[in-house]
């Protein structure tokens, strides 16, 4: 009887484990060498540590494509600039809060503990928020994981699909019933709740809208903002909002009905605000299920 010819790395032997070839093994070594966070020789590795850095390089040495330490290095390196790059893209106020320098140094710390899961980067970057939050050396400046939030939150904005508006379909709006109608809202529509004058923060910084003064007085104060995310034709926007709008918006991306979505808001002037809204580009129009 013909054994079944095997292909890749990847042996099964029922009923145990798969056992993996020399390649699979070298590439697994190879991943993670270069997801490692840097570490000066002799410092800072405990004689395991070291131990199993030291077997990590030899089995990547035992594999065909191996280039020695300086390739290593250079793949390590490559991997950095790809994250100083990648973040600084969609992080630029953070970027500017920080420091380059600092910003460069949180940008690889973060490539090695969050690596990339697909291969395009600009979809790399949404867990930054929590990384900024828990960081020890951040500690001194709390709101920058909701600055990072907001960054991420316009950022997937930019790269959502595009939506046409349909404004002929608000003349629904007096002809059904609120429970049976919702409002479309704009491509990456998206409300961050923060402890923080967070929404001023970026835009300050991105438009010179407030001013970094102002914006320094609502800190000290310790002014809350909820950031109000949407694009406006091509171009993603933030502002701040009130508490009102949040509760509404936020039924509204949670699926509720137009109806639902008031109750959870009562405090919101809808014609106020769906006359705003329309102009600003963020409401779309009104749909009712088939």
């Amino acid at each position: 009887m013909n054994q079944p010819k095997q292909f890749g790395p990847v042996v099964e032997h029922a009923p145990g484990p798969p056992v993996r070839g020399p390649l699979a093994l070298g590439q697994h070594a190879l991943l993670q060498v270069l997801f490692a966070r840097p570490t000066t020789p002799g410092v800072g590795l405990t004689p395991n540590a070291a131990d199993r850095t030291e077997n990590t390089i030899n089995t990547i040495a035992e594999t065909p494509y191996f280039t020695g330490a300086k390739g290593l290095k250079a793949y390590k390196n490559n991997g950095f600039a790809l994250a100083e790059r990648a973040l600084g893209s969609a992080f630029p106020v953070l970027e500017q809060l920080l420091g380059e320098d600092s910003f460069k140094l949180m940008a690889r710390d973060f490539w090695c503990a969050h690596p990339p899961e697909r291969g395009d980067l600009a979809q790399w970057g949404g867990a930054l928020g929590e990384f900024v939050q828990v960081n020890p050396h951040l500690a001194d400046e709390p709101y920058l994981g909701d600055v990072a939030r907001v960054e991420w939150a316009l950022h997937q904005c930019g790269l959502a699909p595009d939506q046409e508006a349909h404004p002929q379909s608000f003349a629904l709006l007096s002809s059904a019933e609120p429970e049976s109608i919702f409002l479309l809202l704009a491509s990456g529509a998206n409300v961050l709740r923060s402890a923080y004058p967070v929404a001023s923060i970026v835009t300050a910084h991105l438009h010179n809208a407030p001013s970094l003064q102002e914006v320094g007085q609502k800190l000290r104060a310790g002014q809350s903002e909820n950031a109000l995310v949407w694009r406006q034709g091509l171009k993603p926007r933030v502002t701040p909002c009130t508490d009102a709008e949040a509760d509404f918006l936020l039924a509204l991306l949670g699926g509720l009905s137009l109806l639902d979505a008031l109750e959870a808001a009562p405090d919101l002037d809808l014609n106020d605000w769906l006359a705003k809204a329309v102009q600003s580009g963020l409401a779309l129009g009104v749909k009712a299920p088939l």
